[in-house]
């Protein structure tokens, strides 16, 4: 079925360029990109809706992302977060953190009263991930290659496994049996060069414990110096753990 285009001038919630009649923002609440309108110069675009955020009719929320509100008995209406935040996820690489990350896993029912991401981003827009959100910007540029679940893990490595609500021998009996998981491993392990030399060091005992190839091992052992001493917070419990030289535990 065609398209029905129509050019329209002025007046609120027309557009200076030609648009299908039926995805112009003045049909109703809903968020507008400029992809949203296939065929239309990006520039004509542009232009038309920064001219209706002037007059009110749209709010703008970030780069390129526009916000068509309905009014509502208590007032205009407000985006749907979740909504904004799949789609601050489309366009930058997002990924739970903290106790987020770690029911994804699987090693807590809980769920974190503000939110928390980690991106390899220099930054996120406040108006699309929420005002509260906690961001850990800059992670290394090869997490935007991991899926959710690795993401999460390595964050969870990076916590030395604190945001568990398990004990650390259930903690650490989840970690091995999510690290056994087809292919796991060497996805982690070849990222691990961007970790900081503690997760490298959980990723070596780790490696170990599940029977990983010893030459693997050694790359990542001959990257830690032999003098540091890591603390693996609950990953303590480890088998392995004293041999990539972690803390010893502190007495009661």
């Amino acid at each position: 079925m065609g398209c029905d285009y129509r050019t329209t001038q002025s007046g609120p919630g027309t557009f200076p360029v030609s648009l299908p009649s039926s995805s112009t923002p003045h049909v109703g609440e809903r968020l507008w990109r400029f992809e949203d309108f296939p065929g239309v110069p990006a520039t004509a675009v542009a232009q038309a809706l920064s001219r209706l955020t002037r007059q009110e009719y749209l709010q703008r929320l970030s780069k390129g992302v526009y916000y068509r509100a309905r009014q509502t008995t208590l007032g205009r209406s407000l985006p749907n977060p979740v909504a904004v935040r799949k789609l601050a996820s489309a366009r930058k690489t997002v990924f739970p953190a903290g106790v987020a990350a770690a029911n994804l896993l699987g090693f807590t029912a809980q769920t974190a009263g503000r939110s928390e991401v980690a991106t390899s981003a220099l930054s996120l827009p406040r108006k699309l991930v929420g005002s509260d959100t906690v961001i850990h910007a800059r992670r290394p540029e090869a997490w935007a290659g991991l899926s959710e679940a690795n993401a999460a893990l390595l964050d969870f490595l990076r916590r030395g496994g604190t945001t568990s609500e398990q004990s650390p021998e259930e903690t650490v009996r989840r970690t091995l049996a999510l690290f056994r998981q087809p292919k796991r491993f060497e996805c982690l392990l070849k990222v691990a060069s961007s970790e900081p030399p503690r997760v490298r060091a959980m990723i070596g005992a780790i490696g170990e414990e599940i029977g990983k190839k010893p030459a693997a091992l050694e790359r990542l052992r001959a990257s830690l110096n032999p003098l540091s001493r890591f603390d693996f917070g609950m990953l303590k419990a480890l088998p392995c753990a004293g041999r990539w030289q972690a803390k010893e535990r502190r007495s009661a």
